[in-house]
């Protein structure tokens, strides 16, 4: 077998932290941990009432809804932004021709 090198699929796993997140998705819970307790530090007089106390919250919900591994995918954040990319950046159109269009083709000018 030479120069025929087999990559395992989960070869990037060593570069991650705990095999699971990069240093973006800590800093970015981070930043909503961090939001979040200066929230609550702030309306900690108003925390008797549920609706500011699930607002205060949101901010360490959402970022650490954002990195929670899901399958396929590195996170949830990672899968947006493919979705973004796919849908709205490089979105493409691909025109279809093949033998079965040259054969669609010749049956329409036969008719």
């Amino acid at each position: 077998m030479e120069n025929n090198y087999l990559i395992p699929a989960n070869a990037n796993k060593g570069k991650l932290i705990m095999g699971l997140f990069r240093p973006f998705d800590f800093a970015l819970f981070g930043i909503g941990a961090g939001t979040t307790l200066l929230l609550l530090l702030i309306f900690q007089s108003y925390m008797t009432q549920i609706a500011v106390a699930v607002l205060t919250m949101l901010p360490v919900l959402i970022t650490g809804f954002l990195v929670i591994p899901v399958p396929h995918y590195h996170n949830v954040l990672v899968f947006l932004q493919n979705c973004y990319r796919f849908y709205f950046v490089n979105q493409k159109t691909f025109r279809w021709k093949g033998w079965c269009n040259e054969y669609v083709e010749e049956n329409n000018k036969q008719q």
